[in-house]
């Protein structure tokens, strides 16, 4: 229990060795590809680092609305995948508090979206993150501005590795 509470400790002060971000990052990785709604909706990670992450998804016609039009839940899905992944990169828990989407665009069909989170500011309970969905063209589709609550305790599935 010592070792964990030191771990835990270190992961607080955000004093990472290399080693220890990329146990991090990589297990951040494999969750996701295990994660069975991410699965469902061909999410994938692209890129994890600390308080930052950019996951895509191909818009398919299985997300589309009743005007035949991809689904704002289909979206709001992947703004939340990308809150969720840097918004855990610490190696702490954190819960989502607050999410405020605007969306700006339609996507279409076929697109794929990607959606970047990125941490504007981090106190020791809560965090505040910015996050910005595009398509292929680069035309702003959504954005999002996200509150978690940041609790002191270790990912749990990094003591299972």
């Amino acid at each position: 229990m010592h070792i964990l509470s030191s771990v835990s400790k270190l992961l607080q002060k955000e004093e990472w060795t290399g080693m220890e971000e990329s146990m991090v990052h990589e297990a951040l990785q494999q969750k996701v590809r295990d994660e069975p709604y991410a699965q469902k909706l061909d999410i994938r990670l692209v890129r994890v680092a600390e308080g930052y992450s950019l996951v895509e998804m191909k818009v398919t016609e299985e997300m589309q609305n009743i005007f035949g039009m991809p689904h704002g839940g289909a979206v709001f899905s992947l703004v939340d995948e990308a809150f969720e992944i840097a918004s855990n990169s610490h190696g702490t828990v954190s819960l989502a508090l607050n999410m405020s989407i605007t969306y700006t665009a339609a996507a279409s069909t076929g697109d794929t979206l990607r959606a970047e989170a990125k941490e504007v500011a981090r106190s020791s309970r809560t965090a505040t993150y910015d996050i910005r969905v595009t398509n292929d063209s680069e035309v702003l589709i959504a954005v999002c501005q996200a509150l978690v609550y940041r609790k002191a305790d270790r990912l749990p599935f990094l003591d299972q590795e």
